[in-house]
């Protein structure tokens, strides 16, 4: 993390992303075990961590400025629904699976995008 409220915005976007590539990784662990008898399918919880930190009636800035980032992990958890795909108890579905994984990659894009640009923000108020 880089430390200064130049870089607060940044520094969330940066856990995001690292969320959303955790939650790649476990969706392509899903898919890569979709013939798995009992496998059950994983996901990664973080968003709701992120609303969670960023409620109350101050500006977005000043929440995000004091944010505890410590507070804001990616956790990894078993579906455990009582929803199974085949006889064979495995949950995963592949085409849901791939439309997660679709929906996950244009958010991390998204989200290495924002970053882009409060770094470009940044280095167009150190030129002046």
């Amino acid at each position: 993390m880089i430390g200064s409220d130049a870089f607060s915005f940044v520094n969330v976007l940066n856990k995001a992303a690292n969320a959303a590539w955790k939650r790649n990784e476990v969706i392509d662990n899903n898919l890569a075990n979709v013939d798995t008898p009992d496998f059950k399918r994983s996901d990664v919880t973080f968003e709701t961590y992120l609303a969670k930190e960023l409620t109350g009636r101050d500006t977005l800035s000043k929440k995000v400025r004091n944010l505890d980032l410590s507070k804001l992990g990616a956790t990894t958890y078993l579906d455990h629904s009582t929803l199974d795909y085949r006889k064979d108890g495995n949950n995963v579905d592949v085409d849901t699976e791939e439309a997660y994984l679709a929906d996950n990659q244009i958010k991390f894009y998204a989200l290495l995008d924002s970053m882009t640009q409060e770094f470009s923000r940044i280095r167009s108020v150190l030129q002046r």
